[in-house]
C-alpha cells in the first residue's frame, strides 16, 4: 500500500532524509521511531507531497505522490504533530468544510459527523469556535476530519500530542479497528508504548538513515541485546544517554 523507494531530502548541504526503503501492506500498522532530528517528520511530509523529494519515489495506493499528487491525496488522511485548522470555524463547521473538499454524499455527512463528534466526546463543542479549543480538542477534531472521508492510509505524526488519558485510549482503541478494517496506518511517534501496543512492525531512523525495520522480534534480534523492552531496544541501537554525571551538570 506504501512504497518508498531510495527516497533523499536535502536542504542545502544538509541531507535530512538519506537513501531510505520502505514496503508497508495493506492493512498493515507501521511504528516509525527515530531521535529528535532523525528524519521522521520530513518522511512524512514528503508522503503526503506538503514537501518535494529530491531523489526517490513514493507510491500510495498505487499512486506516485510526485505525479499524482491529487490521486494520492484523496485516499490519505494526514493527522500533523501540530493541528493547523481554521480556528474561526465551529467543530461541525469545519468537518462540514472537510466533507465539502472530500465529497462526501450529503445523505451520509450528517450522520457521520454526529456519530464523529459523539465518538471523540466533542459532541458538546461542535457549536463552538475552535479557537476556544484546548490543544488535545483540536487534535481530536482533526482526527475526526480524516476518519469523516474514509481513506485507505492514515499518516500519522504524533497522535497524543495534548490528549489526556481516556482521549488517548480512545485513540487506541480507533487505531486498533482501522487495521483490522483494512487500513493501512504508518505512525511516526516517540511514544514507545503505542509502538508496543499497535504496530505489527517497525522502523526506526537515524540522521535520516534506516537504522532497521522489521517485527518487533526481528529488530530485538537485529539489536543484539538480551533486554527485551522496545525503550532499551531503542536506545541501544540509537545510542544510550550518559546519565553518570547529570546531578553535576544541573547543580
Amino acid at each position: 500500500m506504501i512504497s518508498i523507494q531510495g527516497v533523499s531530502k536535502k536542504y542545502g548541504k544538509f541531507t535530512a532524509v538519506d537513501d531510505i526503503n520502505l514496503e508497508i501492506k495493506k492493512g498493515e500498522i507501521f511504528g516509525f521511531l527515530g531521535p529528535n532530528g532523525a528524519g521522521k517528520t520530513t518522511t512524512l511530509k514528503m508522503m503526503t507531497g506538503l514537501l518535494k523529494i529530491n531523489s526517490g519515489k513514493i507510491s500510495i495506493g498505487g499512486f506516485d505522490i510526485s505525479k499524482e499528487p491529487l490521486e494520492v491525496k484523496k485516499i490519505i488522511g494526514y493527522i500533523p504533530d501540530r493541528p493547523y485548522i481554521y480556528e474561526k470555524l465551529t467543530g461541525k463547521e469545519f468537518l462540514d468544510f472537510v466533507a465539502g473538499i472530500y465529497h462526501v454524499p450529503y445523505e451520509k455527512k450528517e450522520a457521520k459527523i454526529k456519530n464523529l463528534l459523539l465518538l471523540f466526546e466533542l459532541d458538546k463543542w461542535g457549536d463552538e469556535l475552535i479557537e476556544s479549543y484546548s490543544l488535545g480538542m483540536k487534535q481530536k477534531i482533526v482526527m475526526a476530519s480524516n476518519i469523516l472521508h474514509d481513506p485507505e492510509v492514515y499518516i500519522v505524526d504524533e497522535p497524543m500530542v495534548g490528549l489526556d488519558p481516556k482521549s488517548a485510549k480512545i485513540v487506541k482503541e480507533i487505531f486498533i479497528d482501522l487495521g483490522k478494517a483494512g487500513k493501512t496506518l504508518f505512525i511516526s511517534t516517540h511514544s514507545l508504548e503505542i509502538v508496543e501496543t499497535l504496530c505489527n512492525n517497525i522502523g526506526i531512523i537515524m540522521n535520516g538513515k534506516m537504522v532497521v525495520k522489521g517485527t518487533f522480534k526481528e529488530v530485538k534480534e537485529m539489536a543484539k541485546t538480551e533486554k527485551t523492552g522496545l525503550e532499551d531496544i531503542f536506545l541501544s541501537l540509537t545510542g544510550a544517554p550518559d546519565l553518570s554525571n547529570v546531578l553535576e551538570h544541573i547543580k
